[in-house]
């Protein structure tokens, strides 16, 4: 096992690891911990009481984060015709159909979300392998495949703070909550949506506890176990 530097066994000495934090306090803990010359990343870690090899406990959706993720989104949108204007007056960075494809399968990944119109899929289809094992594949269920129509909203909700989240193979959820520099009502209002956008997509499969544990970390630092009652406690509302 890798070795942590000084600077990380530092900033874990502020934290308690038998003990769980209520979420204000681990956003305080969480940035005074923070300790990268950048800035980091406010993480989410979910593990999940699913099973990620059954079909009907698969975990998936979209959460809009209020206060956005605090760094400029790069949108792709594949699209041809007046669709492509469509995407172009909406803001888009870049749009096109056979020339972008192209362009991804020779190497070219300057994008942080990709959008696609779904007479685009079947171009868009053959980028599976490279585009999904980096999750930027358009997706139906995503919200990402979606009419020339709808195209100004899903391009104006990605620019906002729009992240999709998925239940990985080790039955894990790894969401962004936004950057250590936010004032903390602001990663509280982002944290408030991200767990009601999970706890909504609860799949009807789902047995037990849905939600084993929450772990709030920051790109370079410590993990910090938040407490469950208060954190699935958390509304909007």
């Amino acid at each position: 096992m890798a070795k942590h530097g000084k600077n990380y066994q530092e900033a874990a000495k502020q934290v308690d690891r038998t003990q769980t934090y209520h979420p204000q306090e681990a956003i305080e803990l969480a940035k005074k911990a923070a300790h990268a010359r950048f800035d980091e990343t406010v993480e989410l870690h979910l593990r999940m009481g699913v099973d990620p090899r059954n079909a009907s406990q698969q975990v998936r959706g979209v959460v809009l984060l209020p206060h956005g993720l605090g760094k400029k989104v790069r949108i792709l949108v594949f699209a041809q015709g007046e669709a492509e204007r469509i995407a172009q007056t909406a803001g888009a960075d870049y749009v096109g159909g056979d020339e972008l494809v192209k362009k991804i399968e020779d190497g070219w990944l300057e994008f942080d979300t990709a959008i696609a119109t779904p007479d685009m899929m079947g171009k868009v289809g053959k980028l599976g392998k490279i585009l999904g094992r980096r999750g930027l594949m358009p997706n139906p269920k995503s919200g990402t495949v979606v009419p020339a129509t709808d195209l100004p909203r899903v391009v104006d909700e990605a620019r906002q703070g729009r992240v999709e989240f998925k239940l990985d193979r080790t039955a894990i959820i790894h969401l962004p909550l936004g950057k250590v520099s936010f004032e903390d009502d602001k990663l509280m209002d982002n944290l408030t949506a991200v767990i009601e956008a999970v706890v909504k997509a609860k799949p009807s499969g789902a047995k037990g506890q849905y939600i084993k544990n929450a772990t709030l970390a920051t790109t370079m630092g410590p993990g910090i176990k938040l407490d469950l009652k208060p954190t699935l406690s958390l509304s909007s509302s």
